[in-house]
């Protein structure tokens, strides 16, 4: 294959990736992005979007299981059939990409698929079914190749048919029992999800509390919740060995417990191998996860990155906020910079986790005067009209000697909605004193924002 000149190359067409690619050739650049997966990236085929459809499906049955305290007599009857339709037939399309390869290139940009790697400055190489083509980039290398599941070298797990994300999103039917291993956002959503469809499910975290990246108090109302729904929780202890019968899992604990189950999910974090895509021939670091970027994305001269590889936060939002500020210094009219003070993030468990900003550790780490307020959702007027399924609280970590908020915590149903609110105070750094003169409306769950400002003021 001819080697070829053009104005961009994009390397990975995740969101990030595809929002800058799409931006460039717009404004009129010949560009070509390059991804041997699906465009468009974990998001829309195994991640955001599809475990989205199963949480609402999961959030449905446990709705109707409330209906005895609340209204009258419900029988609930899970059928994973439906979800497992709905996320192939609206989500995924099958699997298929074809949608959103005519979508990109409908901007004037160009797809290849094949897996490309940096083989010089400016050059990417890409390895397709048709052999090799060497692209040169005259303008622009946009690096965004996203991450593959971390699977960690426990004893015996490698070629046992374990599941990560991926595999869990495809499945048409699912395990009596289930194990999932490591439980961060992804492992919480999965664990609560398969359990309301009936699932026999364990948690098992190796760090002290689930949702370790999460404030305290949040970690141990989900905790709570988790538990009261009939799911085992195992944190502060990792696996040692894993076996496969050919039929079941079994799973030797450091804290000297065995667990057994049908399926196994592996959700301990996500990786990027940058010596495999080539960075060192750009002169960076290969043998860490992330490449460092400036406020404005570039990497080197010529190199921007955007996306999980730049290490601020694995989420899609954050990876298409990269993309605009990227795209526009590549076109020589960027002047915004990144700005991550008020980066969200939403765990869509029930209730909903959600933080923006500095949690009240990080702000201590950093010598901040930190004062916390926080109120409990079941107390508050919405949380005890709710009653079933209420749990949650609200948090606000605060600068003294600024008056502002550094940071929030919501746990609440729709918990990353009311976040909203908090998540524009953090960000323009609205006075604590103005916030406390809002008229917040009654009764909501967001109205609990005033009282957690109330006991900031104790």
């Amino acid at each position: 294959m001819p080697d070829e000149e053009v104005d961009a190359v994009v390397v990975g067409m995740g969101p990030g990736g595809e929002d800058v690619a799409g931006r460039l050739a717009t404004a009129g650049l010949n560009v070509i992005g390059v991804d041997n997966r699906l465009l468009g990236g974990e998001c829309p085929y195994y991640a955001c979007i599809p475990t989205k459809m199963m949480v609402r499906g999961a959030g449905s049955l446990a709705e109707a299981r409330r209906v005895p305290r609340l209204a009258g007599d419900a029988r609930v009857s899970p059928d994973w059939t439906r979800v497992a339709d709905r996320i192939r037939d609206e989500a995924t399309t099958d699997w298929d990409d074809s949608t959103a390869v005519e979508r990109f290139e409908s901007t004037g940009g160009r797809f290849l698929r094949g897996l490309g790697r940096v083989t010089a400055p400016g050059e990417v190489t890409v390895s397709t079914s048709s052999g090799e083509q060497v692209l040169r980039a005259r303008r622009a290398l946009v690096l965004n190749p996203g991450t593959e599941p971390a699977v960690p070298p426990v004893e015996g797990l490698a070629g046992t048919p374990f599941w990560t994300n991926r595999e869990a999103v495809r499945a048409r039917e699912l395990p009596s029992s289930l194990v999932v291993l490591g439980c961060g956002p992804v492992g919480m959503e999965f664990a609560q999800i398969f359990a309301r469809f009936g699932v026999t499910t364990t948690a098992v975290e190796s760090s002290p509390r689930l949702l370790p990246g999460s404030e305290p108090e949040a970690s141990a109302c989900i905790t709570e919740v988790f538990t009261g729904e009939g799911i085992t929780v195992r944190t502060g202890t990792s696996a040692t060995r894993v076996h496969h019968d050919g039929k079941h899992f079994t799973l030797e604990l450091d804290s000297g417990e065995t667990l057994t189950a049908e399926q196994l999910l592996v959700t301990t974090g996500r990786r990027t191998d940058l010596a495999a895509l080539g960075v060192g021939n750009l002169g960076l670091p290969e043998d860490g996860g992330t490449i460092d970027v400036d406020g404005r994305m570039r990497a080197a001269e010529g190199v921007w990155a955007v996306g999980d590889v730049t290490g601020h936060g694995a989420f899609t939002h954050t990876s298409i906020y990269q993309a605009r500020i990227a795209a526009a210094d590549v076109l020589g009219n960027g002047e915004e910079t990144a700005d991550y003070r008020a980066e969200p993030a939403v765990t869509f468990t029930d209730p909903e986790v959600a933080s923006v900003g500095m949690s009240e550790s990080r702000a201590r780490e950093q010598g901040l005067p930190v004062r916390t307020g926080v109120a409990a959702i079941p107390s508050a007027p919405r949380g005890w009209i709710h009653k079933a399924g209420n749990e949650g609280l609200i948090k606000v970590v605060a600068d003294t000697e600024r008056d502002i908020p550094l940071g929030a915590t919501v746990v609440a149903p729709l918990g990353g909605e009311v976040l909203g609110a908090l998540a524009v105070a953090v960000h323009t750094q609205t006075h604590l004193a103005q916030l406390r003169r809002m008229i917040l409306a009654y009764p909501t769950f967001h109205r609990t924002i005033e009282t957690a400002l109330d006991q900031l003021a104790e």
